[in-house]
């Protein structure tokens, strides 16, 4: 995990601009590419994560916290009103904030097309769109995405992609697109090659067990767990995360089917730890077309075979090079579980698995999007400090003259 961050001391001329997040995603929900991200921009500069609405209250209001990580979290909270009533809403609370926060000079960063509704008027240093998944192809997205999504397109100063796929579709949408894949905490998750005490809720079930972490929703392929739950009665399959927009009732269950719920980041290494395989068993829809999984590179730095369906980005990026097994449907997966599960060639498989995540940090990810943002709002920055050294200049001759008009 990063560092805990610092704050950058002296004056606001002298600390970087303040960085303003709007998320789709919750910041204690699954820690991912924005927490990874948020947190290391935090150590030199103030970052403030703003979440969408939650619509369960009388008044517009916002509930802010700053955890260890250095990140301000803000949660609006807004009545049931019609959305333009909503943004509007936003809109007075962000501006009442930022006059409160004292903050000027600033770059915005959208995970979420849809803030522009209600942030889109602020004037930033840079603007940064770090587009890690296709919203528009997930289940309830809102009808005006696309459009909010072009508009976010036009006005950014950088557009980051979380994966080929997503590169692919936006290089030729904008002058300054850049892929940054899904990168990987070696040392948090290489903790899980050690032996380590399995959690208790995982203790009693039997091996060999193939893994899941992460959020079941619409990219979950359930009938292909079904199908290999029945096919292998023997094996257990442990599923770790939380639901979305599915019902826990209505996936798979069975004597070998353990949904141990969700965990939160620094408890995912003792559960692969206790794993003889893991799996991303995605289903093959819109929702997966351009995916590109953070689990991928974490099961592999916890040095678990893994086994995947055939995500275009997976197959690309680990599938062709021979260190994730690619299965199609039920009798591909259980024979590449049986080999996931042999574990031939394991340590000449580990060196090519390490060779490959040494150049994937979170850290050199970071440090590459840092660059990129300094130097679209350095010129912007520096136009201001020249303009705002005019003003000075201007006012103490002002104060001069006036001093001297007096003497006389």
């Amino acid at each position: 995990m990063s560092n805990p961050p610092t704050r950058a001391g002296g004056s606001a001329r002298a600390r970087k601009p303040d960085l303003l997040c709007f998320s789709h995603l919750r910041w204690n929900f699954v820690y991912q590419r924005p927490q990874h991200l948020m947190s290391r921009f935090a150590r030199d500069r103030r970052v403030f994560f703003w979440e969408e609405p939650v619509h369960d209250a009388t008044e517009p209001s916002l509930e802010v916290s700053r955890g260890a990580d250095g990140v301000t979290v803000i949660v609006p909270h807004l009545p049931h009103v019609a959305p333009d009533e909503a943004e509007a809403a936003l809109r007075r609370l962000l501006d009442g904030w930022m006059a409160d926060e004292g903050i000027g000079r600033f770059v915005t960063w959208f995970y979420t097309p849809m803030a522009l509704g209600w942030a889109g008027h602020l004037d930033p240093l840079a603007t940064v769109y770090d587009c890690m998944d296709e919203l528009s192809a997930f289940r309830f997205a809102p009808p005006q995405l696309l459009a909010r999504e072009a508009e976010l397109m036009r006005r950014a100063d950088l557009v980051f992609t979380g994966g080929q796929s997503l590169y692919e579709a936006r290089r030729d949408r904008h002058p300054s697109v850049h892929l940054f894949p899904s990168s990987i905490d070696t040392a948090h998750f290489g903790a899980a090659r050690a032996p380590r005490p399995d959690p208790a809720d995982q203790a009693g079930i039997p091996h060999p067990r193939i893994g899941f972490f992460g959020v079941l929703d619409e990219r979950f392929d359930a009938e292909l767990v079904r199908g290999i739950a029945a096919a292998r009665p023997d094996w257990h399959l442990v599923l770790v995360g939380p639901t979305a927009k599915v019902e826990l009732a209505d996936l798979p269950h069975g004597d070998n089917l353990h949904y141990l719920g969700p965990k939160s980041y620094a408890e995912l290494p003792g559960y692969l730890a206790g794993w003889d395989a893991a799996a991303l068993f995605f289903a093959l829809n819109e929702s997966t077309r351009f995916i590109s999984p953070t689990k991928t590179p974490e099961y592999l730095a916890a040095g678990k075979r893994t086994v995947s369906s055939p995500v275009r980005d997976v197959v690309r990026g680990w599938g062709d090079d021979g260190l994730v097994r690619i299965a199609s449907d039920v009798p591909d997966w259980i024979a590449a579980i049986e080999e996931a599960l042999a574990d031939e060639g394991r340590e000449a498989w580990l060196r090519r698995v390490d060779a490959r995540l040494a150049r994937a940090s979170w850290e050199s990810t970071w440090a590459g999007m840092e660059a990129l943002i300094q130097a679209a709002a350095g010129s912007r920055s520096s136009a201001m400090d020249a303009m705002e050294g005019g003003l000075d200049a201007e006012r103490a001759s002002e104060r001069e003259g006036m001093a001297t008009a007096a003497g006389d």
